[in-house]
């Protein structure tokens, strides 16, 4: 809604001095995309530093879901992602402007999940084309990156995808640092793959986690749970069995 995006951009100019432009489409709409780009270039010019944010989800068994359900989040997801990626990258390359593009993905797009079919299948799109983008298009001076993250509470987040908590408790048990992370450190992240400082950065999906994947791809990591008593008699066990 343009006056959430007004408000959100007039909060911004206050907190920074920097002037911050409101400007609405769907991301789903090619054409308005198209619209949003012109205005941008209008008003500021071609940008330069593209975040790919926009996203959608429904946490459901997939066989409550409906085709239009399905088709709503790849929609949002995927084509959205594309319509902005493709709409500015052939301006930057009809211009001859390096560009830096970052998609915010997620931790299971590339292993899959269930309860999240269609949001997993349309973030392993958004992450093969981030991939494939960085290599065709790498020569006309365009990165491009990606970052999953793991659990960042936010209250929209939480009172929609986990409205009990029991899942989110369950989540930082299996997550080594023991915590969620903070919107904080994922704008640090974002800051960073955007700069100059990652210059030669590209073609990367960053899991931002906090442990919790490689925790989770390794067999024998819940025996963490395993108490110093409990180590001391296997390792008792272990040494009375005749020639161990």
């Amino acid at each position: 809604k343009i006056d959430v995006l007004e408000k959100t951009a007039s909060e911004i100019t206050d907190l920074t001095g920097n002037k911050v432009h409101a400007i609405q489409a769907d991301v789903r709409d090619a054409e308005a995309v198209r619209k949003a780009v012109d205005q941008c270039l209008d008003e500021i010019g071609l940008p330069t530093l593209i975040v790919n944010n926009a996203a959608g989800n429904f946490v459901s068994p997939t066989e409550r879901l409906s085709p239009n359900a399905f088709k709503t989040i790849v929609e949002i997801v995927l084509l959205g992602t594309s319509n902005i990626t493709l709409e500015i990258g052939k301006r930057l390359i009809e211009a001859q402007k390096g560009a830096a593009f970052l998609s915010i993905s997620t931790t299971y797009a590339d292993a899959g999940s269930g309860f999240v079919v269609p949001s997993a299948c349309a973030k392993a799109g958004v992450n093969a084309m981030v991939r494939s983008l960085a290599a065709e298009w790498g020569r006309y001076g365009l990165r491009f990156n990606a970052i999953a993250p793991g659990a960042i509470e936010t209250k929209g987040a939480m009172s929609r995808l986990d409205p009990s908590g029991r899942f989110y408790k369950a989540v930082i048990n299996r997550t080594p640092a023991g915590r969620s992370g903070q919107i904080g450190e994922l704008a640090n992240l974002a800051s960073y793959l955007l700069s100059d400082y990652a210059n030669w950065l590209s073609g990367e999906v960053i899991n931002f986690d906090g442990g919790e994947i490689t925790y989770m791809s390794g067999q024998m990591n819940a025996l963490s749970a395993v108490s110093k008593s409990e180590w001391d008699l296997m390792e008792k066990a272990i040494r009375s069995v005749k020639g161990s």
